[in-house]
């Protein structure tokens, strides 16, 4: 079975455990601190990012989230999730690009520095003006996303895609570090909560750090 080498509050190790989940591909979780920087991690991925998936009865390792997920894609016929023409797919791969790097950039990055690294590794407070700048951030992704389900039933076209997945791994992490206002987005808001209440999505809003705990509307499908 994979093994899934991950961090809880990683986007791009949840956007790969929705995939699987959505594809129905079973694998079993181990907690990874990537600036611990162990070596039998840095030995499976030397850039020292998660997600790592790793099957050692096979001896196969598969190293970045964008290409994991389309080794996965190519390899489970179940949920394909980069489908349609050509064009159809192109565009899956856009907005998969938009939320992996602009969207991560701008809000999730910041967000984890200054709520999750300050607190459990700096041991220090979080800039109150880097945070506002963020959520002004925040507000221009979510006023995308907006747009883009006033046009789509879904991010990319008119199913379920990687886009979706992408996007919803990245505001997961902002909204359990309570960096997201729904305020005058009512499109997005809807798209999340329909997102959050698929079973694939279950375990991430079930799931706790040790230290850092969700606002309370953080596991509410309605909110």
């Amino acid at each position: 079975m994979w093994q899934l080498h991950q961090f809880p509050l990683c986007p791009f190790s949840r956007k790969l455990r929705l995939l699987m989940a959505e594809k129905g591909v079973g694998f079993t979780l181990l907690r990874e601190n990537p600036w611990e920087g162990r070596d039998e991690f840095l030995a499976l991925n030397p850039a020292g990012r998660t997600p790592v998936l790793n099957d050692p009865e096979r001896g196969l390792t598969l190293c970045d989230s964008r290409a994991i997920c389309e080794y996965l894609e190519e390899t489970v016929d179940k949920a394909p999730m980069i489908s349609g023409t050509a064009i159809q797919r192109a565009e899956i791969r856009r907005l998969v690009a938009l939320f992996d790097e602009n969207f991560y950039a701008d809000v999730t990055a910041p967000v984890l520095h200054e709520r999750m690294k300050k607190r459990l590794i700096l041991r220090q407070s979080p800039d109150s003006r880097a945070l506002r700048e963020t959520m002004r951030l925040t507000h221009d992704h979510l006023y995308y996303i907006d747009y883009l389900v006033d046009h789509r039933p879904w991010l990319a076209g008119p199913t379920m895609s990687l886009a979706d997945l992408a996007a919803a791994a990245q505001i997961s992490v902002v909204d359990y570090l309570g960096g997201v206002d729904w305020s005058g987005h009512d499109q997005a808001r809807e798209w999340y909560s329909v997102f959050k209440s698929r079973p694939s999505f279950r375990p991430l809003l079930t799931e706790r750090m040790d230290v850092i705990q969700p606002p309370e509307h953080y596991a509410d499908v309605n909110a």
